[in-house]
C-alpha cells in the first residue's frame, strides 16, 4: 500500500480538547436558554436576537486568547455596520412618515378648491335672493307712501270726517257688544305681538355680538382643528416607532382629551399583541385611566366597558378594580354585566367580581342586577334591606331571583314575616315555582323544613298565605304526596277539608274549587 492510498482512508477528525468541548457546550447552551427567555425565533426580534449573539462573540474572543485583537476588530465592523442599518432603519420610518404627509397635500388642496367654488355660488344665490328681496322692499315702500297720501287727503276732506272700522261691517260698527268684542280682539291681539316682539325678534345691536361671538367661536375651532392634526401627526409618529407606552401617554395627556376617543383605541386594538412585551390596548386604557382624575369630566361609557373587557381578557382583575373603586369613569350596565359574566366563568374570583358589578348596577340605578349580587354575595340581611327600599320590585322579580338564585336562606327569608309585616313572596306560590322550573332538589329542601313543624305551625302557613288560593296548596299537596312527603300531604288536606264549606276536589273534577264555599 502507497502512502497515498494511506492518507486517502486514514484521516481523522481534529481532537477537540475537553477544556474546548466543555466551553462550545456552554455557549450553546446559553444560546438556547436566552432565546427562550426573551421569546425569540428564528425569524426575530432581532435586537435580542442580535445581543445574544453578541455576548456569544464576546465570550468566544475572551476564550481564543490568541486570536484576540483580529475578532476583535471584526466585532468592532460588524458593530458599525449593524449600528448603521438600525440607524437607516429609524430614518427611512420618519421619512415614510412624512412622506405619507406630504402625499395628503394635494388632495387637501383639491377639496378646499372644490369648496371655494361651492362657497362663491352659494354667495352668488344669496345675493341674487338679496336684490330680489330689496326689490319688494322699495316696491312695499312705494305703495305705503302713496296709500299714506290718500288717508291724508280723505282725513283732510270735508266731505267725510270718519271711515269703516276693517274687519267689521257698517252694521256692527254702531252696535256697542259687537265694538267690545272687536276691542277685546285688538287688545289680545296687541298682547301677543307685544309677547312675540318681546321673544321672536331681537335688537339690531344683539345680532351684531352674535356675529362677533361667532367668529370667535370660528377661530377657537381652526385653532382647535390645527391642533388636533398636529396631535394625530406626533401620535402617528410614536406608533409608527414602536414606542407603544409613550404613545398611550401622549394620548392621555392631550389637550382637552382629544386623543381620547375610540379612533385612538382601534388604533392601539389593531397592533395587537407582541411577545414579551405588554398588550399596547392595556398600556392606553393604563393611561387615560390613570390620568382621568385629572379632568372635570370622566371617561364616556363607551371606553370604560372597552378597558374594563380588556384588562379582564388580559386576567389584570387587579387593574379593573382599581379603575372602578378609585378612577373617574362613567358606568354603564354593559360595563356591569361584562364583569358580573367574568365572575361566573372564573370562580375564584367570583366573590370580587360580584362585588364590582354591584357597585356599577347601584351607580347605574339598576336596582334588580344589584340584588342578584348581593344574594349570590350571601349578603341575604342587605338584600332584605334592599327590596324593603326598592319600589320597583314586584313578585315576577323575585321569582325570577329565586330561579336566578336558588338559595333556600334567600327563600326562606322571601316568604318569612318580617318585624310583624307580611312576606315579600308566597310560599306556596314559591313552592310550585320552583317546581315547575325544574328545580326539584330545591323544592324538596324546602318541603322538608316544612313537614318537620307542627300540625298548627303549617295551618298558618296556609290560612296566612293571601296569594296562594286553596287549589294552588290542593297542587302543593298533590307534590307533596308525589315526592313521598305523606304526612304533610295529609296534615296540609286536613286543613283544607276543616275549611267551613270546603270540599276535597278529584282529579276528574273539573268544577272551580270557590262553587263549594258556603254562602
Amino acid at each position: 500500500m502507497s502512502v497515498q492510498e494511506v492518507n486517502k482512508h486514514a484521516v481523522l477528525p481534529p481532537i477537540i480538547s475537553k477544556n474546548d468541548k466543555e466551553f462550545l457546550e456552554s455557549i450553546q447552551r446559553y444560546i438556547i436558554t436566552e432565546t427562550k427567555r426573551v421569546g425569540c425565533n428564528e425569524e426575530g426580534p432581532a435586537d435580542e436576537y442580535y445581543t445574544i449573539y453578541r455576548n456569544v462573540f464576546d465570550k468566544v474572543i475572551d476564550y481564543v486568547s490568541a486570536y484576540k485583537s483580529i475578532l476583535t476588530s471584526i466585532k468592532r465592523e460588524y458593530d458599525a455596520f449593524i449600528e448603521t442599518i438600525k440607524k437607516g432603519r429609524r430614518t427611512a420610518f420618519y421619512l415614510h412618515g412624512k412622506f405619507k404627509v406630504l402625499a395628503e397635500e394635494p388632495t387637501a388642496l383639491v377639496y378646499h378648491q372644490r369648496r371655494a367654488l361651492q362657497l362663491e355660488a352659494k354667495m352668488r344665490i344669496i345675493e341674487n335672493n338679496s336684490t330680489a328681496i330689496q326689490l319688494q322692499i322699495d316696491q312695499m315702500k312705494q305703495l305705503r307712501m302713496e296709500y299714506d297720501k290718500k288717508e291724508v287727503k280723505l282725513c283732510t276732506s270735508p266731505r267725510q270726517l270718519w271711515k269703516p272700522i276693517s274687519g267689521m261691517t257698517l252694521q256692527d260698527s254702531v252696535n256697542l257688544e259687537a265694538l267690545n268684542k272687536h276691542k277685546q280682539h285688538l287688545e289680545d291681539k296687541y298682547i301677543k305681538l307685544k309677547q312675540d316682539m318681546s321673544t321672536m325678534y331681537v335688537p339690531a345691536q344683539k345680532k351684531a355680538d352674535l356675529d362677533e361671538e361667532m367668529v370667535v367661536l370660528l377661530n377657537r375651532r381652526d385653532i382647535a382643528e390645527n391642533l388636533n392634526k398636529d396631535l394625530q401627526f406626533r401620535f402617528s409618529e410614536l406608533i409608527s416607532l414602536g414606542e407603544y407606552e409613550r404613545a398611550a401617554c401622549f394620548a392621555a395627556n392631550s389637550p382637552k382629551r382629544i386623543l381620547q376617543n375610540t379612533s385612538t383605541m382601534n388604533k392601539f386594538k389593531a397592533i395587537g399583541k407582541i411577545r414579551g412585551k405588554p398588550l399596547p390596548l392595556l398600556l392606553f386604557f393604563e393611561a387615560i385611566f390613570n390620568t382621568s382624575h385629572a379632568f372635570k369630566r370622566p371617561i364616556n361609557a363607551d371606553l370604560t366597558t372597552e378597558g374594563i373587557k380588556c384588562g379582564l381578557s388580559e386576567e389584570r382583575l387587579d387593574l379593573v378594580t382599581h379603575w372602578v373603586t378609585q378612577e373617574k369613569l362613567t358606568f354603564s350596565e354593559k360595563a356591569g354585566d361584562t364583569i358580573f359574566a367574568y365572575g361566573e366563568q372564573h370562580t375564584y374570583h367570583k366573590p370580587r367580581c360580584l362585588a364590582l358589578a354591584q357597585i356599577i348596577y347601584n351607580e347605574c340605578g339598576l336596582h334588580k342586577k344589584a340584588l342578584l349580587c348581593l344574594c349570590k354575595q350571601g349578603q341575604i340581611h342587605e338584600a332584605m334591606e334592599h327590596i324593603q327600599q326598592s319600589k320597583d320590585i314586584n313578585t315576577d322579580d323575585l321569582m325570577q331571583l329565586i330561579t336566578a338564585c336558588p338559595q333556600i336562606d334567600l327563600i326562606r327569608c322571601l316568604t318569612q314575616e318580617r318585624n310583624g309585616k307580611p312576606p315579600f313572596l308566597s310560599f306556596g306560590l314559591a313552592v310550585l315555582h320552583v317546581f315547575s322550573v325544574d328545580m326539584k332538589k330545591v323544592g324538596m329542601r324546602l318541603l322538608q323544613e316544612v313537614s318537620k313543624g307542627e300540625k298548627d305551625v303549617i295551618e298558618h302557613l296556609v290560612m296566612s298565605d293571601l296569594f296562594c288560593s286553596l287549589e294552588k296548596w290542593q297542587e302543593i299537596a298533590n307534590i307533596c304526596l308525589q315526592n313521598g312527603f305523606k304526612n304533610l300531604f295529609n296534615d296540609i288536606m286536613s286543613i283544607l277539608r276543616s275549611q267551613a264549606g270546603v270540599s276535597e276536589i278529584s282529579e276528574d273534577d273539573t268544577t272551580n274549587i270557590m262553587e263549594h264555599v258556603f254562602w
